[in-house]
């Protein structure tokens, strides 16, 4: 395949001692270079685990009703606030 690419400076000076060292073509160089890069084996990552404290919260709330509450809370004071302005 055919194709233009631009390289920045530093990348260009890399592949030109690659060149040197080799003693290969700038085709030769970049098509080692791309395929060196593409084909690294990839650091194997650790799982990540977060560490979980108590809050001491109560006990009896039940956390699955939490925008049933907070919804009832928004409600009380809407009504509130409208009995104000009569």
């Amino acid at each position: 395949m055919r194709t233009t690419i631009t390289l920045e400076p530093d990348v260009q000076a890399l592949i030109r001692t690659a060149m040197r060292e080799r003693g290969i073509s700038f085709k030769e160089a970049l098509n080692t270079a791309v395929r060196a890069g593409l084909t690294q084996a990839k650091p194997k990552r650790q799982n990540f685990a977060q560490q979980t404290y108590s809050l001491g919260t109560e006990q009896n709330f039940r956390w699955d009703k939490a925008l049933e509450a907070a919804a009832a809370m928004e409600d009380e004071e809407l009504s509130r606030k409208l009995s104000l302005r009569k």
